[in-house]
């Protein structure tokens, strides 16, 4: 496909009436960066290499979550801080809906292009921060030519001194940060008492940091992905199959939005149905509490503690349930502590061996398990399973 600058490609919105007020700020950044739409194969091998993990989110996915917070955004100064004004949604989202939201401003910051993003073959280091209040003229308008693009003394990165003094400006933070600093990312949100809506891998769920936000209510998933999956844009390989695969897109499992704005489904209660029997629930070996496989088979009549796996989340309403802790080692105190030989997934010997399971849950191997034994207890010899990362949880 024939190389095009950026803004006469990617900002050409499908309808066309759009076109006219969005170009005179991508004109503007244009200034600030010369480059081309498709990345280089070069410059993409080494984004892998470097393990970069920006993906761009799509428009269509914050529509659909952003669109359950609107009553939050009347009056409101937005910031989007990890989010480069070229090829960020985000920035389109809300300069799209500045006008109908209420907005009173709106601020994005960029981090210096060194390897740009995973579309461009800029390699100007140079970072910017844009600022919008609206038409002043006319607040009916949708003329964005108003937009002031400004550049920033540093390298826009969240955590510097300029890109805090913005933070501290806003209201409510919204941006898809890099996965790898996602702990620090929040640790400033919550340092600075800001609103916001991010989005995040589950696997940020078991971080300690971000689990003790979540016991203690002061973060939770918003309305998510479907399937728990997402599509970005990105230059990266896509391994979907067929069926999930979407050109120029790569598919992540996973992945939820985490806010702290009060939202309807965080006081919804799950419907409960099953009763509780020893032999459906068994219990782990080293903690007091019983094994839930699936959020949905959560027994109505058990009042003891419950090990439900990190999907439960997208369930939780603290009204109806507590969180103890997290089933793993450092968040609950094992009741016991045996030595095992880990064995394969023939349930061989490997040689190798652990306490506790690597420092997890455990219940004894059941003739009934589909799953192999995962460890041999060295004393006794029998057999038992490891369970995959869960959350211990009351019924209030």
């Amino acid at each position: 496909m024939e190389k095009s600058n950026f803004y006469s490609v990617y900002w050409k919105y499908p309808d066309n009436k759009y076109n006219d007020w969005i170009y005179p700020i991508i004109k503007k950044l244009n200034g600030f960066f010369q480059g081309n739409y498709f990345m280089a194969n070069e410059t993409l091998k080494s984004a892998k290499k470097n393990k970069n993990d920006e993906f761009y989110t799509q428009l269509c996915d914050i529509e659909k979550e952003l669109s359950h917070y609107k009553e939050h955004f009347y009056g409101k100064t937005v910031l989007c801080n990890c989010d480069d004004p070229r090829v960020s949604n985000f920035f389109r989202f809300f300069a799209l809906k500045f006008k109908e939201w209420g907005l009173k401003r709106l601020i994005t910051t960029c981090y210096k292009n060194q390897d740009v993003d995973l579309f461009s073959q800029n390699t100007s280091e140079k970072a910017v921060w844009l600022d919008y209040y609206g038409n002043p003229n006319d607040n009916t308008s949708t003329d964005f030519s108003t937009v002031e693009v400004k550049e920033l003394k540093g390298d826009g990165d969240f955590r510097s001194k300029e890109c805090i003094e913005l933070l501290k400006q806003a209201d409510i933070v919204v941006t898809n940060p890099p996965f790898s600093l996602f702990r620090e990312y929040v640790a400033q949100l919550v340092e600075y008492d800001k609103k916001f809506i991010i989005v995040g891998h589950q696997n940020a769920i078991t971080y300690k940091e971000i689990f003790k936000l979540i016991k203690n209510n002061k973060l939770w998933l918003g309305y998510g992905f479907k399937g728990g999956a997402a599509h970005f844009i990105s230059s990266y390989e896509d391994i979907a199959t067929a069926s999930n695969h979407k050109e120029g897109m790569i598919r992540v499992s996973g992945v939820n939005w985490f806010t702290n704005l009060d939202i309807p489904k965080h006081h919804e209660n799950l419907i409960l149905y099953k009763n509780f029997t020893e032999e459906e629930y068994p219990k782990y070996d080293n903690y007091d509490a019983i094994n839930v496989d699936k959020t949905s088979d959560i027994p109505q009549d058990y009042n003891g503690v419950i090990g439900v796996p990190i999907t439960f989340l997208d369930k939780y309403n603290p009204e109806q349930f507590e969180i103890v802790a997290l089933g793993i080692v450092g968040s609950c105190d094992f009741t016991c502590e045996k030595k095992m030989e880990i064995l394969d997934k023939n349930e061989m010997p490997t040689g190798k061996y652990t306490i506790n399971a690597k420092g997890t849950l455990y219940r004894k191997h059941l003739e009934t398990d589909t799953k192999p034994a995962a460890f041999r207890d060295c004393e006794t010899g029998e057999l038992y399973q490891s369970i995959y990362a869960r959350i211990l949880i009351k019924k209030k």
